[in-house]
């Protein structure tokens, strides 16, 4: 919000376009094969939305450039529960649109949430592959190597990837209806519970949704 940007939400059904065709990822497309869908209803084509980027699309649908909008919410995926997955969990995705918006923008803006979230500055872009952003990439931040654990969470390196980010793909500004011509845009993504196990060293997934008083009563007093 110091930054100006407002938070949207969406619905948790939603529709293959909104989840999947709208972001450049058509029925046939590989990338499909990326996440395993929770599919409701008999005509198929409604889901347990997989990513929070459908609400991305609902906000290019009903608003114009520029935006600046943060999307927190519930995804679901076909996974098997352990400590590391969960078919349910949380993300939050960014979406800043305008004229003139670079890669230069979005890596000034992560940087700021890791200093801000983490007390870290140091951080590095990879490039990577998602269907709705290019470029793209991972964002690594530099964790250090001070301790045992640290060795142990970045596997000796002192990096861990933390999201992914990216310029959004023209052919999602189109489909949307937004003249890729005229504006541009990143987009970044992330597991919330992922950081909350980073920054407070949490090791098992599942307790997030177990409700041990003993575990939540562990964050009322940071609240405090």
């Amino acid at each position: 919000r110091k930054l100006g940007f407002v938070v949207a939400e969406g619905p948790e059904v939603e529709t293959e376009w909104h989840c999947f065709d709208a972001l450049n990822t058509p029925a046939d497309h590989p990338a499909r094969d990326m996440q395993d869908t929770f599919f409701v209803g008999d005509s198929g084509d409604h889901l347990l939305r997989t990513h929070t980027s459908s609400v991305q699309v609902r906000m290019m649908e009903t608003q114009k450039p520029p935006l600046r909008m943060i999307m927190p919410g519930r995804v679901y995926r076909n996974e098997a529960i352990s400590a590391r997955a969960h078919c349910q969990f949380h993300q939050v995705e960014g979406l800043y649109l305008d004229e003139g918006v670079s890669f230069a923008d979005m890596k000034q803006v992560l940087s700021y949430f890791t200093r801000e979230f983490f007390g870290k500055a140091q951080i590095r872009l990879r490039p990577s592959y998602f269907p709705f952003t290019e470029p793209s990439a991972e964002m690594d931040v530099y964790w250090g190597l001070n301790s045992e654990a640290d060795h142990r969470i970045t596997k000796g390196t002192g990096w861990l990837e933390i999201m992914g980010c990216g310029m959004v793909d023209p052919a999602v500004l189109e489909a949307n209806k937004i003249d890729p011509e005229k504006y541009s845009g990143f987009a970044f993504g992330m597991g919330i519970e992922r950081i909350a196990m980073l920054r407070y060293q949490i090791d098992d997934l599942r307790m997030f949704f177990e409700n041990d008083i003993r575990f939540l009563r562990q964050f009322h007093q940071i609240a405090l």
